[in-house]
């Protein structure tokens, strides 16, 4: 959506917007609110939920290596900040193009498939407890492109 709206004040330096490109333009500035709620409640809840999955995932794996645990949370923790950013700013193309093209190259080097499909589940639990329904519906379509993409990626 960002790129979108980046277009249209593009093209409004030509000519007055037409009412559908009106229409896309409102539909993001009545979503803005919720959804800087919904990016402030993650990035305040932040330690709590990736130490909740932290300690979850360590007495769920407990045979995998310590360096392994911490870089896959590491990355998680990026992959919800990549995902934060694009739901705030309505845009998906964010996390593809920021996240993805890096990320998915590091999970193959590390092979963590395994400890990230893990992780990701636990993420997942937390942030459904952390977040209203809504702003877990505002989340969803990054977290589940970022994660989608880093597991299937990875299997291919």
């Amino acid at each position: 959506m960002h790129q979108q709206i980046e277009s249209l004040f593009d093209e409004a330096e030509s000519r007055y917007l037409k009412p559908e490109e009106l229409g896309v333009l409102s539909q993001y500035v009545d979503s803005l609110p919720q959804r800087l709620e919904a990016y402030r409640q993650l990035r305040d809840q932040e330690l709590d939920v990736m130490q909740q999955v932290a300690n979850q995932l360590q007495a769920a794996l407990p045979q995998e290596e310590t360096e392994t645990l911490e870089r896959s949370i590491k990355h998680a923790l990026l992959l919800l900040r990549y995902c934060a950013m694009s739901m705030l700013l309505n845009d998906n193309s964010f996390v593809q193009n920021r996240l993805l093209s890096w990320l998915t190259r590091t999970v193959q080097t590390y092979n963590t498939q395994t400890v990230d499909m893990t992780l990701y589940r636990f993420l997942n639990q937390r942030l459904s407890q952390v977040l209203t329904p809504q702003q877990l519906n505002l989340l969803k379509p990054p977290l589940a492109l970022a994660q989608n993409t880093l597991l299937n990626q990875v299997k291919a």
